[in-house]
């Protein structure tokens, strides 16, 4: 966890959400041809598009399939015009906020709120929904209750990515599947996502 001299509390961010369930997972991305910092990390978290098409285990269908089978990055909130994803930034901001819409394959549309800030040692992001998400008919989590958070921290060894995704789904979705496990491939996805997006740097 990071220092509590550091600013960052991410539990406290997660907890404030009241989740029914959460997942976590933390891994260390080697360095190879370069020294990652900051800068790159920030720069992986940019590529919105590359969410697209990401494979995950369906146990229903006993295959691999796309988990987002689109991913854009949106004008704001209110307009929700598509947008191309930045060319890489060459400083590092001290806080922003990106909107994303990601079809689901299981959800359809969903709509998220991306706030990224960086901090001496590290960069946050903080993504959760601004719009419910339904299947079919039915509510699945009403806004603001999905929250993925992601933590990247250059260390001696290699980038650091600690990750935390937590969820109130209703308790008719709650007694239809296994959300846990819904949780924790989603957070898969964008561990994977985010690990690509740094070995893009690796030139």
């Amino acid at each position: 966890m990071p220092s509590p001299d550091s600013g960052i509390d991410i539990y406290r961010i997660m907890l404030e959400k009241k989740p029914s369930y959460f997942a976590e997972a933390l891994l260390v991305f080697p360095y190879s041809n370069k020294v990652l910092d900051r800068l790159d990390a920030y720069n992986a978290l940019g590529k919105i598009r590359d969410l697209k098409g990401r494979l995950y285990h369906s146990a229903s269908k006993d295959a691999e399939i796309p988990l987002f089978e689109d991913a854009t990055r949106l004008e704001s909130e209110k307009r929700t015009n598509a947008i191309p994803d930045p060319q890489p930034a060459r400083e590092l901001p001290g806080r922003e906020t990106v909107y994303i819409r990601l079809k689901d394959v299981n959800f359809g549309n969903s709509y998220y709120r991306a706030n990224i800030s960086t901090s001496p040692h590290g960069v946050t992001y903080n993504l959760t929904n601004f719009k419910t998400i339904t299947y079919i008919i039915f509510t699945v989590m009403k806004e603001e209750k999905f929250t993925a958070l992601l933590y990247m921290e250059p260390l001696r060894e290699g980038m650091l990515v600690y990750s935390l995704a937590g969820s109130d789904v209703t308790d008719f979705i709650a007694n239809k599947i296994d959300v846990p496990s819904a949780i924790s491939k989603r957070l898969a996805v964008f561990i994977g996502w985010v690990s690509d997006g740094l070995k893009a740097t690796k030139i």
